[in-house]
């Protein structure tokens, strides 16, 4: 869903850019763990250590937040 430009007065179905704005929090955090060459480059052979791994990306992003 693309954001909506200035000059329109609303989308062109109509709805609010609700879904835009989330997508955007998901594709951010998405963006963040690619800093993690561990889980970009996937050395984990097993699905359970790679999931780890993610999760504690997802707790350092999340930490780093809380530190500001």
């Amino acid at each position: 869903i693309a954001p909506n430009r200035k000059k329109r007065a609303k989308t062109q179905d109509g709805r609010p850019l609700r879904r835009y704005r989330r997508r955007w929090k998901v594709e951010r955090l998405f963006a963040w763990l690619q800093n993690f060459r561990r889980l970009v480059v996937r050395y984990e052979f097993h699905a359970e250590n790679f999931l780890a791994m993610a999760q504690l990306g997802c707790i350092m992003i999340f930490l780093r937040l809380i530190m500001r």
